[in-house]
């Protein structure tokens, strides 16, 4: 049997983060963890692009282009959408979640879901780098780990 898996080095990868404006104090936290890791993970400055949209229902289509564009091997996208009165939550939320995985279905690159959905301020401020960790951070770590399996895979005999 043949074991296949990717490791946590991204010194050979070309990684796109797309953030998103709306929340950008709790998003801009998220980005700083996701930079971080992939220049911890060896991911050259010059093989980031950091791309910034207005808001989670416009991420799907950005990552959309940013990966057909062949350039990325793996793309991070990176908002947040507090539940507020409304039903609006639940179609950014929704639409945003399945655009993304859309996205990395339809062209082959990994595209890692750092959306931020949760009910409150204080859950979103726990998850962008308090007592919950970053959850931007882990979004560039599994990027990095997924681009490289993916690679793997393709190059096993």
């Amino acid at each position: 049997m043949k074991r296949i898996e990717g490791s946590g080095s991204g010194a050979s990868l070309r990684i796109c983060v797309i953030d998103t404006q709306w929340n950008d104090f709790i998003v801009g936290r998220l980005t700083e963890g996701a930079l971080a890791t992939l220049h911890r993970s060896g991911v050259d400055d010059g093989n980031i692009a950091h791309v910034t949209v207005p808001g989670a229902f416009e991420l799907p289509l950005a990552c959309k282009t940013a990966a057909e564009t062949g350039r990325y091997d793996a793309i991070v996208a990176l908002g947040c959408v507090i539940r507020g009165a409304t039903t609006h939550y639940d179609f950014v939320a929704g639409e945003a979640a399945k655009g993304i995985a859309k996205v990395g279905l339809d062209t082959g690159v990994p595209v890692v879901f750092g959306v931020l959905t949760t009910e409150t301020i204080e859950q979103a401020i726990e998850r962008a780098g308090t007592k919950l960790g970053n959850k931007g951070a882990e979004a560039a770590a599994c990027a990095v780990e997924t681009a490289n399996t993916l690679k793997a895979i393709k190059e096993a005999e």
